[in-house]
């Protein structure tokens, strides 16, 4: 059986390091990565789902956030990532987002972000480690439990912004100690997860590993494959 190709999405500016994690968990499911960046072509091979990676903050204007200064953002990387879910949602593509990539499935799906966490959970430890030390709390039962298989677990920080008012036909999954939403997940049978942590880098974590081996498990039953067509920028 041929392994499926699954599209990361990365930030052009020092995206490679981002790409070659997520290659390795991919490689280590069973299947095949392809990087998709803003400003270069789609690949002629349709993918068999998604991973809306971490990087650039969203930019404010698309969800009504508060404009913040001296963040990075790309529009252009908004617009493909947007483009993208617009065409895979409604297909029921497998979708896996990381970080931003999670508050981009909120966005693209009519939610709202926290532009700045500190400002709203002011209670919050300022935390920003790749290693595993923030507890977060799974909601029993959900899909996000049955694939990890921890609860509580430990995973990294690397965030200053999270979902708040959720999107269309989304749930949350799963929340830090100070009530932050660190994952959501789609409310239907499609796979649909976003995590606010980095599993990629996390590389020793089996229960980890797995939301990538359930990411490739259901692009392999999945009758359905995200088209270059079908991609309306």
């Amino acid at each position: 059986m041929t392994k499926p190709l699954i599209g990361v999405t990365t930030s052009r500016r020092g995206g490679w390091r981002s790409y070659l994690m997520h290659r390795l968990a991919l490689l280590r499911a069973g299947a095949r990565a392809v990087r998709l960046m803003a400003g270069q072509p789609l690949p002629e091979e349709p993918l068999q789902g998604l991973v809306i990676g971490g990087g650039d903050d969203i930019g404010a204007e698309i969800y009504g956030g508060k404009v913040l200064p001296d963040v990075r953002i790309d529009p252009e990387r908004d617009k493909l990532e947007l483009s993208l879910l617009k065409a895979a949602l409604p297909a029921q593509v497998p979708v896996l987002g990381i970080c931003r990539g999670s508050q981009m499935i909120n966005v693209a799906l009519g939610g709202t972000l926290h532009t700045d966490i500190y400002e709203v959970y002011v209670q919050a430890p300022k935390m920003r480690t790749v290693l595993p030390r923030k507890r977060i709390s799974i909601v029993p039962g959900s899909r996000l439990d049955h694939i990890l298989g921890c609860n509580p677990c430990r995973v990294n920080a690397l965030h200053h912004q999270s979902v708040d008012r959720l999107g269309n036909g989304l749930a949350v999954a799963a929340e830090d100690e100070s009530g932050i939403v660190q994952a959501i997940e789609g409310e239907s049978p499609r796979f649909l997860i976003g995590v606010q942590w980095h599993p990629e880098l996390l590389v020793w974590k089996r229960h980890q590993q797995r939301l990538f081996a359930a990411l490739v498990e259901a692009a392999l039953h999945s009758p359905v494959k995200l088209e270059r067509a079908t991609v309306v920028p």
